[in-house]
């Protein structure tokens, strides 16, 4: 999804993960109507959200890796109410693994972690629950150059797996190089749908501005 600050991406996504009201329209999984009315409901359903703002959203920066990267599956860790710590520690050093999170321990607190490491340890929260669905906004926002393709890898291998990803982001040659399809967003509303042969800079401005694109097919 692209389209200019405020355009209404980030409330679409919102919607989608039931943390902001549906006033019209049908959210389908799958072919299946669903009505999502919290974050709760859209996780059962396979939704995961990495929000745009890690910092206030996204992470408990008092807490460690493990801790952060746990929280979203805690029932499937415990026997009998009781989080089964060895079990959650290989899972969680597992996930640091795959993702290449650098940092000295699992139990190292979070807020010590570059922005990118943070960005993957939340990738690796909600990697945990294998999503059907995965919304990440802005995913790449405020990182190093080389966290940034190790997430654009990350995206191609969960799209390739069958995962869906919705991804906003407001970097142009993220949206053209990683993406099959674009939905442009104006005050609101979708002004146009690009195919990724047709897609160029100029359309999705044109588009993210509110322009027609004449005789261009959208």
């Amino acid at each position: 999804m692209a389209g200019l600050i405020g355009a209404g991406r980030t409330d679409v996504a919102l919607a989608l993960f039931g943390a902001a009201p549906v006033d019209a329209g049908v959210i389908r999984i799958g072919g299946t109507p669903q009505r999502i009315r919290s974050p709760h409901e859209a996780m059962a359903l396979g939704l995961a959200y990495l929000s745009e703002n890690r910092q206030s959203d996204g992470l408990f920066f008092n807490m460690s890796v493990r801790e952060n990267i746990s929280v979203t599956h805690l029932d499937n860790l415990a026997k009998l109410g009781f989080v089964d710590q060895r079990r959650e520690a290989r899972e969680v050093q597992r996930l640091v693994g795959e993702l290449k999170i650098q940092t000295p321990s699992i139990e190292q607190p979070v807020m010590n972690l570059s922005g990118g490491n943070q960005q993957k340890t939340i990738l690796a929260r909600w990697l945990a629950i294998n999503p059907r669905i995965l919304i990440a906004d802005e995913p790449t926002k405020g990182i190093d150059v080389g966290s940034k393709q190790e997430i654009y890898a990350l995206l191609h291998q969960l799209a390739a797996k069958g995962v869906g990803v919705i991804l906003i982001s407001s970097e142009m040659p993220e949206i053209l190089g990683i993406s099959d399809r674009i939905l442009v967003m104006h005050e609101g509303r979708l002004a146009g749908e690009l195919g990724r042969s047709e897609a160029t800079e100029d359309k999705i401005m044109m588009l993210a501005a509110g322009q027609p694109l004449g005789g261009c097919s959208v």
